[in-house]
C-alpha cells in the first residue's frame, strides 16, 4: 500500500472536503500615499475655514483690501476678541447657547432612544405608517413652519425666552430614524425575549439592554445635535430678542448698517468655534466608535 502524498507547505487542508487551500498571509496591507493624500486634502479643506476666520480676526479691518493679502496671522486677535466681548453680551449669549444646546441634545437622545426602541423592537398597530410619517417630516423645509410656530410661541408668551428655542427641538425626526436603524440591528430579538421570560418589565428591559446597546449611537446623536443647535441662527434670530440672544444671534450685532468690520466678526466666529473644538476633542472617540459600530452592524 502506497502512502498518500502530503500537501505542500504553502497550502493547508480545507475543513469539510479535504481539498487543500492556500493559507492567507499574516501581513496587513497598509494604505498607500494616495489614501493619505486624499485624507490630507479633506483635512485641509475642513481646517481652512477655521484658519481663515482666525487669520482675518487677527488683523485690522483693512486686511481684505491689501494687495497682496497676508496669509499669516497678525497680532490683533486678542484685541479684536476683547472688543467683541465688550461690544456684545458675549458671556450671556455663550451661556444661553450652552443651555439650549445641552438641553436639546439631552432630550433628543432620551426621546429618540425611546422611540427608536419602540419602532425597532416592539410590535404595535400602525408602527410602519407612523415611522414613515416621522421620516417624511424630514422632507418638509423648516421655513414652512416658521410663521405658525411663531404664532404658537407668541400665544404661549414664550417669545424672547429660551423656552421658545428649546421646546420645538426636544426631539428630531433624524434622531428617531437613526436610533431605530441602529437598535434594530444592534439588539437581538432573542435577548429581549430572554429578559421578558425572566420576568423583566418593558422599562427594565429597555434600561438594561436597549439603553446599554445604544450608547455609541446615542453619543454620536448627542454630539451632532449639540453642534447643530449651537450653530443654529435662523429660528433663534426670529424668536429671541437682542437682550437675550444665543451666540450666533449676538454675533450678528457686530454688523453695522453700512460697514461690516470682518476682523471683529470673524474674531467672534473663532471664539464661538472654540467650545465646539474642545467638545469634539473630548468626545470624538465616542463619535467615531458610534459611526463605525453602526456601520458594521448595519
Amino acid at each position: 500500500m502506497t502512502a498518500m502524498p502530503s500537501a505542500p507547505a504553502h497550502v493547508a487542508p480545507r475543513p469539510g472536503n479535504g481539498k487543500p487551500t492556500k493559507r492567507r498571509g499574516s501581513a496587513v496591507r497598509r494604505p498607500g500615499w494616495v489614501t493619505y493624500g486624499i485624507l490630507g486634502a479633506f483635512l485641509a479643506g475642513s481646517v481652512f475655514p477655521i484658519y481663515w476666520s482666525y487669520l482675518i480676526g487677527s488683523w485690522d479691518a483693512q486686511v481684505l483690501t491689501r494687495d497682496p493679502m497676508p496669509w499669516w496671522p497678525g497680532g490683533n486677535f486678542f484685541t479684536n476678541a476683547a472688543t467683541v466681548i465688550d461690544t456684545i453680551p458675549f458671556w450671556k449669549a455663550t451661556m444661553n447657547s450652552f443651555i439650549v444646546s445641552a438641553t436639546t441634545a439631552m432630550t433628543t437622545v432620551i426621546f429618540a432612544t425611546l422611540a427608536g426602541y419602540a419602532f425597532a423592537k416592539l410590535r404595535f398597530k400602525g408602527k410602519g405608517p407612523l415611522l414613515v410619517f416621522v421620516i417624511a417630516t424630514m422632507a418638509v423645509p423648516t421655513q414652512l413652519g416658521v410663521v405658525p410656530l411663531y404664532l404658537v410661541m407668541s400665544k404661549l408668551g414664550w417669545t424672547g425666552s429660551l423656552t421658545a428655542v428649546i421646546v420645538p427641538a426636544l426631539v428630531t425626526a433624524f434622531g428617531v430614524f437613526w436610533m431605530t436603524q441602529y437598535m434594530g440591528s444592534a439588539i437581538p430579538d432573542e435577548l429581549i425575549e430572554a429578559a421578558r421570560v425572566d420576568g423583566a418589565s418593558m422599562i427594565r428591559t429597555f434600561w438594561h439592554i436597549g439603553l446599554t446597546a445604544a450608547r455609541p449611537a446615542a453619543a454620536m446623536l448627542a454630539l451632532f445635535t449639540f453642534i447643530q443647535t449651537w450653530t443654529n441662527f435662523f429660528w433663534p434670530f426670529i424668536v429671541l430678542g437682542p437682550e437675550n440672544p444665543t451666540l450666533p444671534v449676538a454675533l450678528q450685532q457686530l454688523q453695522a448698517a453700512f460697514f461690516v468690520d470682518y476682523s471683529l466678526v470673524l474674531a467672534g466666529a473663532t471664539l464661538a468655534t472654540l467650545p465646539l473644538l474642545v467638545l469634539f476633542i473630548f468626545v470624538g472617540r465616542q463619535l467615531v466608535a458610534g459611526i463605525m459600530q453602526g456601520a458594521v452592524k448595519g
